[in-house]
């Protein structure tokens, strides 16, 4: 036995007699597999933060509800899906979701990754987030369920990016501050739906009562309206909102009035008391109808009355969209800006 040997188990006898106790082990992250059959909820359970759930291919009939900050949450693929369970058990399937991120009321849940899966055939949602604060949802297909294909509310810092939302019941992504109370709009921080394929639902995505949120370069076309940026008379205001790099074209499905909205057919992007908002370097085309809110870039006078305000509506390119590639239903006095966009007709004349 060497002489320094000795001395460090000397040294760690002497800490161990004055009372210090020694550091506790390093936790390293850890995989847990989940093959088909297994429980997804229980391998979710027993995860610490950082930890990844990963799950093998195949056709899991079981919701999932995700508490744990730092969690990934992976599949193998499009070939790993989920689908409501024959009777659901769970607070998440019950209320007729596919997976629930679900911080508190007092404190957000932070750091989620929800990638590389499907989920389909919830009677409300594919995905739902509440309280979320630096969420990522990534390659995940959320198809043909009842209500959303995914939605979020009273979240920050969140990006949805490289995602497929395809005929879902209303739009396929629906971010607002609150779902169902009435409330003034709230600041993501700088949440980013990107490089997503939007098509076949109701709106491709809806942003309720939110600020400082990015819609950037994403596909978005056979669904009845394209993009819906919404406010109404609380305050502050929808706004501060940017809508860039998209392709919105054909949104020319039939969808029936609603308590909210008359019938929509033919909608690319619009908004409705927004204020401060740019609308720039967008691809609109094809969207035709005969709604009060058809048209390429639709300026509309929400239906409690709240106007849209000092928009910027730029440098977009926009053909064959009817009644016109550009519609303000505004007052020139409300400060919209309509420059150097490429399109053939406006209502009113002049605005192309």
């Amino acid at each position: 036995m060497t002489k320094r040997y000795i001395a460090l188990l000397v040294s760690a006898a002497a800490l161990v007699g004055s009372g210090i106790a020694a550091a506790p082990p390093i936790q390293f992250p850890r995989t847990h597999l989940v093959h088909l059959g297994e429980s997804i909820q229980k391998a979710v359970d027993a995860a610490q933060p950082g930890d990844t759930v990963l799950l093998m291919p195949g056709t899991y009939h079981q919701s999932v509800k995700v508490t744990t900050p730092g969690l990934t949450l992976r599949g193998m693929g499009p070939g790993t899906v989920l689908e409501p369970a024959t009777k659901a058990t769970d607070d998440c399937g019950k209320r007729g979701n596919g997976i629930c991120v679900a911080g508190t009321k007092t404190k957000r849940l932070t750091g989620v990754t929800v990638s590389d899966l499907t989920v389909t055939g919830y009677s409300r949602a594919g995905f739902i987030a509440v309280g979320a604060d630096g969420l990522a949802v990534r390659r995940v297909n959320s198809v043909k369920n009842g209500l959303w294909g995914f939605a979020e509310e009273r979240s920050e810092h969140s990006t949805y990016q490289a995602n497929t939302a395809r005929s879902n019941g209303d739009a396929g992504l629906f971010l607002a501050n609150t779902i169902t109370a009435e409330k003034g709009a709230t600041d993501t921080k700088g949440t980013l739906i990107a490089h997503n394929r939007l098509e076949g639902n109701r709106i491709g995505v809806t942003v309720r009562r939110l600020r400082n949120l990015t819609v950037s370069a994403n596909e978005i076309s056979g669904n009845c309206a394209g993009v819906f940026l919404v406010g109404d008379e609380n305050k502050p205001k929808a706004g501060a909102l940017t809508v860039r790099d998209n392709r919105v074209v054909e949104n020319n499905k039939y969808c029936a009035k609603t308590a909210r909205l008359p019938f929509l057919q033919g909608s690319g992007i619009v908004l409705t008391g927004a204020e401060d908002s740019n609308i720039s370097r967008n691809t609109v085309a094809g969207n035709v109808g005969k709604s009060p809110l058809s048209g390429g870039v639709v300026l509309y006078k929400s239906f409690v009355g709240a106007t849209s305000d000092r928009n910027h509506i730029a440098d977009n390119t926009l053909q064959a969209n009817s009644p016109a590639d550009l519609v303000n239903q505004e007052s020139t006095k409300r400060g919209n800006v309509f420059e150097h966009n490429s399109c053939a007709a406006s209502k009113p004349a002049g605005l192309c």
